[in-house]
């Protein structure tokens, strides 16, 4: 920094010595005025900064309106798209397992898609479990119990009246023999999202 200096001939060498000493104590000094109206500035600014930085950052909280919310599935029933299934533990014939679903709300299962079927079978695993598909002989269509046909997505094998699900496929078996069976029903419960408030 040139700090301007004129020569006073009135000036004793104490003096002009003195006077040095100041200028450049005021350079040096972290209390010079300069430095002080920069360093104010300087906070002024940081501080500024932080303020919008924090204000900009900072989330709105969302107020939302939430009403009762409720589990997609009852407890003990998996959930897949806009179904729930029961997996039974008890083994009994085609009949018995049907009641059971009925008294559950619900059917012996029926898939609408690969996806379902697939997600059935991995379940099942090795066990086999009755399942809605029934047909009144083997000249008759496979239908579900709600009389609607079969799309034959997947084949049944066998020759019997009523259909049975495992981990590789659909079979079929006379409904006197006793297996875990699966129940279905769709999914009545409503999932709530959180609505925000504007």
């Amino acid at each position: 920094t040139n700090i301007p200096c004129t020569w006073n001939p009135s000036y004793s060498k104490d003096k002009l010595d003195k006077k040095l000493q100041d200028i450049c104590l005021r350079m040096v000094s972290p209390e010079s005025p300069a430095k002080l109206y920069c360093s104010y500035a300087l906070n002024i600014i940081l501080t500024a900064a932080v303020i919008a930085l924090s204000v900009a950052l900072t989330e709105k909280p969302v107020i939302s309106t939430l009403g009762p919310c409720y589990p997609t599935c009852p407890s003990g029933w998996i959930g897949l798209g806009n179904k729930c299934f029961h997996f039974s533990e008890d083994m009994r014939n085609w009949t018995f397992s049907q009641t059971s679903c009925m008294a559950l709300g619900a059917q012996l299962a029926q898939f609408d898609s690969l996806e379902e079927l697939n997600f059935l079978k991995r379940y099942v695993g090795n066990s086999f479990s009755w399942i809605d598909l029934q047909r009144e002989s083997t000249q008759h269509p496979w239908k579900w119990t709600d009389n609607t046909e079969y799309n034959n997505l997947v084949p049944v094998e066998g020759e019997e009246k009523h259909a049975y699900l495992t981990g590789s496929g659909i079979s079929s078996s006379r409904d006197y023999l006793k297996r875990h069976w699966v129940c279905s029903k769709s999914n009545s419960y409503t999932s709530q999202a959180v609505q925000p408030v504007d």
